[in-house]
């Protein structure tokens, strides 16, 4: 065994990570190790073209009955340090003085309502955000279901130098040290945590699973209904590609064996990214949100000991993100959407894009306090036109604290085409725009009430 692998694993266990968070670094470990990049070619794999548009609001007889065998998913674990958050980023206030935690929170005990369904919510938290955003959840007292908890913390993984392999130290901060496994750690962690078969033991057949940054994913019985009817064992959510979202990742046909699978822009070589973004090519985005048959999952992760062996995310970073001089690093990640190649007879489902509704910067985030949105007495939010308007801010605007000082109101972009805003801008009350606008390097004052026209 290389020495950097075991002196990695020997910290692993030291912290008590699981014995299957162990094996299934081990094996990408050995994936990196022999120079793999877990770069997927663009002739190996066949677009997806046409798909059947599923509406998830138009419900069928049996719709219910399959909530009422659902468990709703969130993945917590992210920072958003791409923000300049030191917090998790469900944190954040999105509208109406509503954090995503409390939107996710108030969409659940809504349809549990509508419903009248047990509906579980549980969340995937990492070692960076679960003491914060069950503080935050406390404010919901009727949120955990009897018998199921609230919350189960994934694993962690050393950071792991470049020049050799081995696992970084640095004292200046020794949680730096460490990172989390991307979010196809879930598997492992609901296996080695007993979740699962808590779930199943309960008599939960389904999970509806996604990233809590996306508030598009409510819950949904029609799409419960559409998953329990299909007999699929993993079917993955897909949605058409806009300006905004042409770098997220999408599902293909692997030719060799005719599965689905799904390629991430960390995963397409820089001299392929032009086949990547191009829409008439990669026509749907993958929203991340999955449904899973549990006893399946429960029946697969028995039989291949947890490790799954999803395709390697080679991610290079330095150990401290914040300095640019810091050790530089790889990060061995895996993303949980992945695992539709591992399922014989998983399938893809078109869906509007209502369904996804991500915040990865504050582009969007800008886009979600806007009066493009309404928040319903379910908690789902609702544009008010569409297309949605392209929102494109600068460098000035990409950490949060900036952010807020430049927009502290929020804009109107009902009648918007799209908004570029290139220099420092500081934005008044009442601020709207109209058609397609573009603010220039110059930067300065925009007045309150003022109507900026393209």
């Amino acid at each position: 065994m290389n020495a950097g692998l075991q002196k990695a694993l020997a910290k692993m266990r030291a912290a008590g990570v699981s014995p299957s968070a162990q094996a299934i670094f081990a094996s990408s470990y050995a994936v990196l190790e022999a120079g793999g990049s877990g770069l997927i070619p663009e002739d190996s794999i066949s677009p997806l073209q046409d798909l059947d548009l599923v509406d998830p609001d138009k419900e069928s007889p049996g719709d219910r009955d399959a909530l009422a065998l659902t468990a709703v998913i969130r993945l917590n674990g992210g920072l958003g340090t791409s923000m300049g958050l030191d917090k998790a980023k469900t944190l954040l206030t999105v509208r109406d003085n509503l954090t995503f935690l409390d939107i996710i929170a108030r969409q659940v005990l809504a349809a549990r309502e509508a419903y009248g369904v047990a509906l579980p919510l549980l969340f995937l938290h990492s070692f960076n955000t679960q003491s914060d955003c069950l503080a935050a959840l406390s404010r919901y007292p009727g949120l955990t279901v009897a018998g199921l908890p609230l919350d189960v913390v994934q694993s962690q993984e050393p950071k792991l130098l470049r020049s050799d392999l081995s696992p970084v130290s640095w004292p200046a901060c020794p949680k730096l040290e460490w990172c989390p496994p991307g979010h196809g750690d879930l598997y492992p962690t609901l296996l080695d945590s007993g979740l699962l078969d808590q779930l199943v033991d309960a008599g939960f057949r389904y999970a509806s699973v996604s990233n809590s940054d996306n508030l598009g994913c409510a819950p949904s019985a029609a799409l419960a209904g559409w998953f329990a009817r299909s007999g699929a064992p993993f079917a993955a959510e897909v949605t058409r590609r806009t300006p905004m979202d042409v770098k997220g990742g999408h599902l293909a046909r692997r030719k060799s064996d005719g599965r689905l699978i799904l390629r991430e822009t960390a995963q397409t070589a820089p001299e392929e990214l032009a086949y990547f973004t191009d829409a008439a090519i990669h026509p749907f985005t993958h929203c991340n949100n999955l449904w899973f048959d549990l006893p399946a999952l429960q029946a697969k992760l028995a039989a291949t000991g947890g490790v799954l062996k999803l395709p390697l995310i080679r991610n290079a970073k330095t150990v401290d993100p914040a300095d640019p001089a810091s050790p530089a690093v790889y990060q061995i990640e895996s993303a949980m959407g992945a695992a539709i190649e591992v399922f014989e007879g998983a399938a893809a489902i078109a869906v509007p894009r209502s369904r996804f509704r991500p915040v990865k910067t504050t582009n969007e985030l800008a886009l979600l306090r806007s009066d493009v949105f309404t928040l319903g007495p379910d908690y789902i939010l609702r544009a008010g036109v569409e297309p949605l308007p392209v929102v494109e801010l600068g460098k000035p605007y990409a950490r949060i604290a900036d952010f807020d000082a430049r927009l502290p109101q929020p804009l109107s972009l009902r009648r918007a085409a799209s908004l570029k805003v290139a220099g420092d801008w500081r934005f008044g009350r009442d601020v709207a725009a109209v058609g397609a606008v573009r603010l220039g390097e110059a930067g300065g004052e925009v007045p309150d009430g003022t109507v900026l026209e393209g």
